[in-house]
């Protein structure tokens, strides 16, 4: 039994009296994979006709065993006396093994039915990761002092995208999946392939973040093609071939990272932005060192440096000076540096505070002001401009309208509705 390509624009001509059932599969949208086509009776009449639509597989089923199979579009006669006839293109071998090898075992009732499938490539189908998954990123690395190796930061990030799939091998999808079910839905497979996927994808973010590839963290939707290739290579999503559908693409929309992660990256960065800069202090002390005649001014520059970097210059200053022998014990407002009290002044008084109550009137020391985190950078201040890139630093304190002076948090006064600057 088989399938004989009929005569082009035979279906609209005088010999479509011929055949006594069309058999076709009209509804074969994005979310439909498989439909099972037959007549009334369960039988398939020699001479019937079987359409044959664009990007449409047809597998004829008969009491268990597949008898025949094409993948080429066009009208088809069903003549049970001839042999398959394997008009498939690139599924040709696939059809070749179905009727070698494919039958369902134990099927007492004979029964005749066309099963169309989808051959054309899935698309928008969406994955993301619940959970955060871990990275090691390349991009901040870690130096090692003892070794002098570096080694990649552990980070968790979360990913989003969508992939495309087709199906590969339609013998294995309906033996593992479809069996001779009547319709099989997009979203019958579609749950188990996103946790599928997402598997897949873990492994091929192993790979990306080895020493091989180093990719950047935040630089993962740059490489999807990439990341295919890796799939592919490494066999990453055989439980999804298993079933009959291949991965034709998949990509990464978003990579974001979770709290702890991003906040690692911050102290990273930061931390690395001040080596810079005490790197640039310590070229200055030793320009100075080195020119007498200038030196001067290259302490000036470093108080202007001192004062936009929040006082770390004085930590720099100290480090090198400590080298010096006694120099190490040098303080400003000791009586090296004149005498100058240290402490919080007192609010009251003006009496420098070193402890919780003001020595001369006992008033309480003040709070030391909460730390915020810079708008543009990051970076924590408790001072009214950014360290790093001097980016004003909002207020937490209320502002007093300038025409009734109620205390406003927003725009608008509550009271007058006077502008607030």
């Amino acid at each position: 039994m088989g399938l004989i390509k009929a005569i082009a624009g035979a279906i609209g001509s005088t010999m479509k009296d011929q055949w006594l059932d069309l058999i076709k599969c009209d509804n074969m949208d994005m979310e439909t994979l498989m439909v099972k086509q037959t007549t009334k009776s369960g039988q398939i009449s020699k001479g019937s006709r079987i359409l044959v639509a664009p990007g449409q597989v047809a597998v004829i089923y008969d009491s268990g065993a597949v008898l025949d199979a094409t993948a080429e579009e066009g009208v088809y006669t069903f003549d049970q006396s001839s042999s398959p006839s394997f008009f498939g293109g690139q599924f040709g071998p696939v059809f070749k093994e179905m009727w070698q090898r494919f039958t369902y075992g134990g099927t007492p009732a004979k029964e005749q039915a066309i099963f169309f499938f989808n051959a054309k490539e899935i698309l928008d189908n969406k994955f993301g990761t619940a959970t955060p998954i871990p990275f090691q990123d390349w991009s901040h690395a870690i130096p090692n002092q003892m070794t002098g190796s570096l080694s990649p930061m552990g980070v968790n990030v979360r990913c989003y995208g969508k992939y495309t799939f087709r199906l590969d091998d339609v013998a294995l999808f309906m033996r593992n999946h479809a069996g001779t079910g009547t319709v099989v839905k997009k979203k019958d497979i579609t749950e188990q392939m996103r946790s599928e996927v997402i598997a897949a994808f873990q492994n091929v973010l192993n790979e990306m973040g080895n020493s091989k590839h180093r990719v950047p963290v935040l630089e993962l939707p740059s490489y999807t093609d990439e990341m295919k290739q890796v799939m592919d290579e490494r066999v990453f999503d055989e439980p999804i071939r298993a079933r009959g559908v291949r991965l034709v693409s998949f990509t990464v929309e978003s990579v974001s990272l979770d709290d702890a992660s991003q906040e690692k990256i911050d102290r990273y960065e930061y931390s690395s932005n001040s080596m810079m800069q005490q790197g640039k202090i310590i070229d200055v002390m030793g320009d100075a060192a080195n020119n007498p005649g200038g030196a001067g001014n290259a302490f000036i520059g470093l108080g202007m440096m001192n004062a936009g970097t929040g006082g770390m210059t004085g930590g720099v200053m100290q480090n090198a000076w400590g080298s010096q022998g006694q120099q190490q014990n040098y303080d400003p407002y000791g009586p090296q540096g004149g005498g100058k009290p240290q402490g919080i002044p007192c609010p009251k008084c003006g009496t420098p505070i070193t402890g919780k109550f003001c020595p001369e009137c006992g008033t309480p020391a003040p709070a030391p002001k909460a730390a915020k985190k810079c708008p543009k950078c990051g970076t924590e201040t408790t001072g009214k401009f950014c360290p790093e890139c001097g980016t004003p630093i909002p207020s937490d304190e209320p502002k007093k309208c300038p025409k009734c002076g109620t205390e406003v948090t927003g725009k608008f006064c509550p009271e007058c509705g006077t502008p607030i600057a």
